[in-house]
């Protein structure tokens, strides 16, 4: 454990290292960011206001966020793209190129877990998408649930629920604008399908994600 925790501690030096060199006002601007006093960006995950600096990565309550929310904050920041990618059409995780290695990850971790708890009540998960900022999709999905919800201000994820019913088990499928590659890794992007289904869990902690 403690050579787990030091090479956690070793990647977030090295991350805040590489963030002291971008240029803040231009990220913040770029990413849907507030750029705050001194070399600060305040950027919202799922509506929680995050603050982002070379020294540190706090969260509402000022303190360090889970060792995963700081590597995506982190990601999100270094990647930032030069010009605006336009391709917003809705993929699924497994479309993207790169993908691969965390698929089974991602399916197991962010969707199977809400089949389970929410299979013979879609109606709850709707209400709780909407608590976390969710609003219905703009699109007409064929879903008992379809949400669009805002992980990062330039990646939202398109939830899409069926239930349970004498023929068919509950489906989830969780889709992101084809342009989100471009904002973060996979290994990042996969991270908000989980934290999503987390928050949606009312899981208090995911730190170990």
């Amino acid at each position: 454990m403690a050579a787990e925790s030091n090479a956690f501690e070793s990647i977030y030096r090295d991350y805040l290292a590489q963030l002291a060199a971008i240029d803040w006002h231009a990220a913040a601007e770029m990413l849907g960011g507030r750029a705050a006093d001194g070399e600060v960006v305040v950027m919202p995950f799922f509506g929680r206001p995050y603050k982002v600096s070379a020294a540190g990565i706090s969260d509402p309550s000022g303190s360090r966020p889970s060792h995963s929310v700081s590597v995506l904050l982190s990601k999100y920041l270094l990647m930032c793209p030069k010009n605006p990618p336009l391709d917003a059409s809705w993929v699924s995780y497994k479309d993207f190129r790169n993908a691969g290695p965390f698929v089974g990850g991602f399916r197991n971790n962010a969707e199977v877990p809400l089949e389970r708890t929410f299979g013979s009540n879609p109606a709850e998960l709707r209400k709780r998408c909407e608590a976390l900022g969710g609003a219905p999709a703009a699109e007409d999905f064929p879903y008992e649930v379809a949400m669009r919800l805002p992980a990062l201000p330039k990646i939202p994820i398109l939830l899409l629920f069926n239930g349970a019913d004498d023929e068919f088990p509950a489906r989830c499928a969780m889709l992101f604008e084809r342009r989100a590659e471009k904002y973060l890794d996979m290994e990042c992007l996969a991270i908000t399908g989980w934290a999503l289904s987390a928050y949606l869990l009312e899981i208090p902690c995911w730190g170990s994600l």
